[in-house]
């Protein structure tokens, strides 16, 4: 169960395809996956997130409406469409989807007597993955054949675990579907990184599954924790990440920590563009320029600075006595 700790380290380089999958649900796959990927094309790197989950959560969550797309991963895994006619781009920049559909729900019985049943989407993203710095493969909350297609066709795992009891119970059987994966089917695939979820300092339970979870995978464990955050349930419903959709909030911040660790320890460049200005106004002092973000809610700007602000801060003691 426990064979694919043993490999150590990640290679680095630039096409790196990430499965992101726990067959338990609601631990935070499609937000990651959303969110990390926007975090990254934020910083300046370029991203494709491919929905291979039925429920097609990170297409509407990237403000694509599946009910009006032509086609979809269940072409390109059942008909084998190519991808480059898929692929569609977001409105963030350097983000670009593979959009889902219902229609996955019925691939894999579509699946169950084709002829390499199990690479579909790895030969779909032959040749594709040098384009984009990462691809994240957004996996439904199950181990059947559409997320063994996703670890099939990945070399890394980030496995997001949410900071509960029941979210341990289901860590063992997806490990040992991933060595079996790994072992007859892609001996690339290694863990990428274990991400806890849902943390709630709160609670006594948050702390104690976190300390397993770290106990147990070690070093794998990113050092960034995604906190519980009312905005991050919310921003599915505005279509867009809330790295954009609030900047601000707390999820959007663990997203945006995590994107600068996944950077790191992927070796990836590190090139933050500075926003441009925006179009049809003067152009403002940098204290005062304008944060660029895809239009959502929340997406501010930066303002000068209020004069005396040094003087008045700290604020006065209230407590002291005249």
């Amino acid at each position: 169960m426990w064979k694919l700790l043993e490999i150590r380290g990640i290679d680095q380089g630039r096409g790196r395809v990430v499965a992101v999958a726990n067959q338990k649900g609601g631990v935070g796959k499609t937000t990651t996956s959303v969110n990390l990927a926007a975090g990254l094309a934020l910083r300046g790197h370029s991203v494709l997130v491919v929905d291979v989950d039925p429920q097609s959560n990170a297409t509407t969550g990237l403000g694509v409406d599946h009910r009006r797309i032509e086609q979809s991963t269940y072409d390109l895994i059942v008909d084998r469409t190519p991808l480059t006619e898929i692929i569609m781009p977001t409105a963030i920049k350097g983000l670009d989807l593979a959009p889902g559909s219902p229609d996955l729900a019925g691939a894999e019985v579509e699946l169950v007597a084709a002829s390499e049943r199990e690479s579909r989407l790895a030969s779909a993203l032959m040749g594709t993955s040098d384009g984009y710095d990462v691809i994240f493969l957004d996996c439904p909350p199950s181990l059947g054949l559409l997320t063994v297609n996703a670890l099939v066709a990945a070399q890394d795992l980030l496995v997001p675990v949410q900071c509960e009891y029941y979210a341990l119970e289901g860590l063992g059987q997806l490990l040992d579907t991933t060595d079996r994966v790994h072992s007859g089917l892609n001996p690339h695939l290694r863990i990428g990184g274990v991400l806890l979820t849902m943390y709630d300092g709160r609670t006594k339970l948050s702390s104690q599954v976190a300390d397993e979870i770290k106990n147990h995978f070690g070093e794998f464990v990113f050092d960034t924790v995604v906190p519980r955050s009312v905005r991050l349930s919310e921003a599915p419903s505005f279509g867009e990440p809330v790295v954009t959709l609030d900047p601000s909030a707390r999820g959007a911040l663990s997203y945006r920590l995590l994107a600068a660790e996944f950077e790191t320890r992927f070796g990836l460049a590190t090139h933050v563009p500075e926003p441009p200005p925006r179009t049809g106004s003067p152009p403002l002092e940098p204290s005062a320029r304008a944060v660029q973000g895809p239009g959502g809610r929340g997406f501010g700007v930066k303002v000068a600075e209020p004069p005396g602000l040094e003087s008045s801060w700290p604020p006065p003691d209230p407590w002291r006595t005249a």
